[in-house]
């Protein structure tokens, strides 16, 4: 059943009732107060159903790993792409750098490199996101 048939099926339902309500109950005000609770159980339903059809549909299509989500990293003439939000000492490794590490809590500083001029603790800092400039995104972020 798509969300439309589902709906007129609980329209369908509810308009049912109503009417057996109506002609159980003589009170009019009874009546319309059934009616705007059904009003209101059929707007949200509505609401609600358009929201979890959006909401599949959106989990469906999962965005697929970009350039863009690659930081591309420069050591002794090589470079390697990584992803953005790695941990730095794995990035670091795969460059062939080894940094001291006394802590591995960020503490001492020891481990401390130079990625594109900012300096960042390798035990816990990550990558950055690539930059801007199309000429450092070509040459990549130096590491020193």
């Amino acid at each position: 059943l798509d969300s439309y048939s589902s709906l007129r099926v609980l329209v369908e339902l509810s308009l049912a009732r109503i009417s057996l309500t109506y002609h159980r109950v003589s009170s009019h005000r009874m009546t319309m107060n059934s009616l705007v609770a059904f009003l209101a159980v059929v707007l949200a339903f509505s609401v609600s159903a358009d929201a979890f059809f959006q909401s599949s549909a959106s989990l469906t299509s999962r965005p697929s790993v970009t350039a863009l989500d690659m930081t591309k990293l420069s050591y002794n003439g090589k470079a390697v792409e990584v992803r953005e939000g790695t941990p730095l000492k794995n990035a670091v490794s795969k460059l062939g750098y080894k940094p001291k590490y006394s802590c591995k809590k960020g503490d001492c500083g020891s481990c401390t490199v130079s990625v594109g001029g900012t300096r960042i603790k390798a035990c816990v800092g990550k990558v950055p996101p690539a930059p801007r400039l199309k000429s450092l995104q070509e040459k990549g972020l130096e590491l020193r």
